[in-house]
């Protein structure tokens, strides 16, 4: 690393790092998109309680999504000697070169919750059980359509292999029913306000649609206030993730009527242990690609939802 890029390591990326523990095991980088969404800050925090919990420092950050910020950041991690990087990515293709970096400089990497398109060169890949969860949302939302009726679809990220494979899950349910017609299908990036907006344009070109599936939460959040503001009460919505937002609409009786629980807690407590098994021995003992099962999330339930884990 060059002197430049060190100094803004140190200087321009110091107010995104946090979480320095007296430790004497070393340090672990856990690096996701935007705190500001729930899903990725509850990540991050499970990845920083576990890593103090086994006596490691921790360095928490976000990439925001951008590629050219997540390799100064990887790169800031190799600078300062990481034992190991947990790394919720910024893409499939464009965290391979990261990843790759890394394992040149001998630090392990641990992908949580996406997956990147090439094998071999992470310690490990958690995900979710992205298509399977997609199938228990696709068959609630037929429950709740009563299996027919007009619909539209919110995508997230084209970028994201996460949003094709839960569409994919969707609609080998959803087009199983002939009552069930999809009238539009647009991309929202994952974004609540760009999901307010399409919803809006949806609603305006399709008045009588009966309901919208949508493959996160934060995008079912934004297409439920364009449903508010728009006063449509009967319209359903189902999303995914599991986040306390949408279990508060589910339990106030609001137009989020379920949602897909994929574990963020647990997966990213997972991979600070298996980080923590390779520092100690030089294997996590496990194969590289782990899928972790969903959780359908509806009334019946929803009260034991709490940051990302459903509780007993």
């Amino acid at each position: 690393m060059n002197s430049k890029l060190l100094k803004i390591g140190v200087l321009g990326f110091s107010m995104l790092f946090s979480g320095w523990a007296a430790a004497d095991n070393g340090l672990i980088a856990i690096i996701t998109p935007s705190h500001d969404n729930p899903f990725f800050k509850s990540e991050a925090v499970a990845a920083q309680t576990k890593a103090k919990e086994l006596g490691y420092k921790t360095l928490v950050a976000s990439h925001d999504d951008d590629a050219n910020k997540q390799n100064q950041l990887v790169n800031i991690a190799i600078a300062r000697k990481a034992k190991a990087i947990i790394l919720d990515n910024a893409g499939a293709n464009v965290t391979i070169g990261a990843v790759e970096k890394a394992k040149k400089a001998g630090i392990p990497t641990f992908l949580i919750d996406r997956e990147i398109n090439k094998t071999g060169i992470a310690a490990a890949q958690i995900v979710s059980n992205n298509y399977q969860g997609a199938q228990l949302g696709g068959a609630k939302f037929v429950e709740l359509m009563g299996g027919k009726g007009n619909y539209v679809e919110l995508l997230g990220r084209e970028s994201d292999t996460n949003a094709h494979v839960r569409s994919q899950g969707y609609h080998d349910v959803l087009d199983d029913y002939e009552g069930l017609k999809m009238v539009a299908q647009q991309t929202a990036n994952w974004s609540q306000t760009e999901a307010f907006t399409r919803m809006e344009s949806m609603l305006q070109a399709h008045p009588d649609i009966k309901g919208v599936i949508a493959g996160n939460d934060t995008m079912a959040l934004g297409a439920e206030a364009a449903l508010k503001a728009a006063n449509r009460h009967d319209v359903v919505v189902v999303g995914f993730d599991g986040s306390n937002y949408t279990r508060d609409s589910i339990l106030n009786d609001s137009n989020i009527k379920a949602t897909v629980l994929q574990p963020a807690w647990y997966q990213a407590q997972l991979a600070v242990i298996e980080a923590d098994k390779y520092i100690r021995t030089g294997s996590t003992g496990v194969a590289e690609k782990q899928l972790i099962d969903c959780i359908l999330i509806d009334k019946n339930n929803a009260s034991r939802l709490d940051q990302f884990a459903l509780k007993k």
